[in-house]
């Protein structure tokens, strides 16, 4: 079993009528899927990719109206990484966040490679990493109706960063039971932090790295608005996923089970340090019930929400994501 990198991240919006055009508009990502919280179906779950939602490039919000603002600090998802395909695109990016009033740093080397820290509009952390030297896990492909010229489109997700107060059962999990490898480190930003340790998975590269933090002067994340509620891993498909059911279950963890997403199978479970991780399969994939070129246009429900439509549709503020292209 080998874990082939990021499969998504999930994280927390309070205005799903200003996440979208945010991460639409904006950052120019496709909407590829308008659904609910499965566990909590009175809620939406936007899910945003490349051009067809390939698995490594899916960002995703559970929309929690009323959500109090995230509290950053340890046993945290601190920080997501977008993939551009240059350093080139890093200066598109930092005139268009100029543009459109979006907060940013400047162009700095993180981990070797070029990068932009930026915050959404419910101050989320990110960073825009360029993949001009890049030769691991292959990229998605950008939309062709995004607004952003595709030789400067997102293509993916990139290396995503956990904080925790103590990084030494973290490391275990993510070497001993979740087959990482030590790539090796950069220098915090933050007096008096040990360095960032960068763990890789699969074919490597940024599509498939975890950078962990160590931050002794934080208290615990308090999960909000603008915070991440767990990244997902790639297994490429089910029989593999049963696999990692009973690796985890051996090592005593406790996990979800086996739980059909209807989009993808996973499994979730949460490390010492409070980390939730998902394993998720690659397919089936998000054509599954809707046409490629409609992808997110209307309120996607799995089979078995279908029956309460009527319902769940009284209940959401309605969201008008089926506009013409760009």
């Amino acid at each position: 079993m080998n874990l082939k990198g990021i499969h998504h991240v999930s994280a927390m919006t309070a205005k799903a009528k200003e996440n979208y055009p945010f991460y639409t508009d904006i950052l120019g990502l496709r909407l590829i899927k308008k659904t609910v919280n499965q566990d909590n179906p009175s809620v939406y779950h936007l899910f945003y990719g490349d051009e067809q939602g390939n698995p490594g490039t899916e960002l995703t919000f559970f929309e929690i109206p009323h959500m109090a603002p995230n509290r950053e600090g340890v046993s945290s998802i601190s920080a997501t990484s977008l993939r551009v395909p240059s350093n080139k695109a890093l200066e598109f990016w930092l005139k268009r966040f100029d543009d459109y009033g979006v907060k940013h740093g400047e162009i700095s080397e993180r981990a070797g490679r070029l990068t932009l820290e930026f915050r959404d509009f419910e101050t989320q952390r990110f960073f825009l990493v360029s993949d001009e030297n890049d030769n691991g896990v292959k990229s998605g492909i950008p939309w062709d109706k995004s607004p952003v010229p595709t030789e400067f489109a997102i293509t993916g997700l990139g290396p995503v960063q956990l904080t925790v107060r103590r990084t030494e059962s973290t490391i275990r999990v993510l070497t001993d039971l979740l087959g990482f490898r030590l790539k090796n480190s950069f220098p915090s930003t933050i007096e008096n932090q040990q360095p960032i340790m960068v763990f890789e998975t699969g074919e490597g590269g940024s599509g498939a790295e975890i950078h962990l933090e160590e931050r002794t002067d934080l208290k615990v994340q308090r999960l909000g608005r603008g915070g991440v509620h767990h990244v997902a891993l790639r297994a490429d498909n089910e029989d593999e996923l049963y696999q990692w059911i009973e690796k985890i279950n051996d090592a005593r963890f406790q996990n979800s089970g086996f739980v059909d997403r209807f989009y993808f199978k996973s499994l979730y479970f949460r490390e010492p340090n409070g980390i939730l991780f998902e394993i998720a399969t690659d397919g089936p994939g998000f054509a599954t019930d809707e046409e490629l070129e409609h992808l997110g246009e209307s309120l996607a429900l799995p089979p078995f929400l279908e029956p309460k439509r009527a319902d769940i549709e009284s209940i959401l503020e309605p969201l008008d994501t089926n506009k013409k292209p760009y």
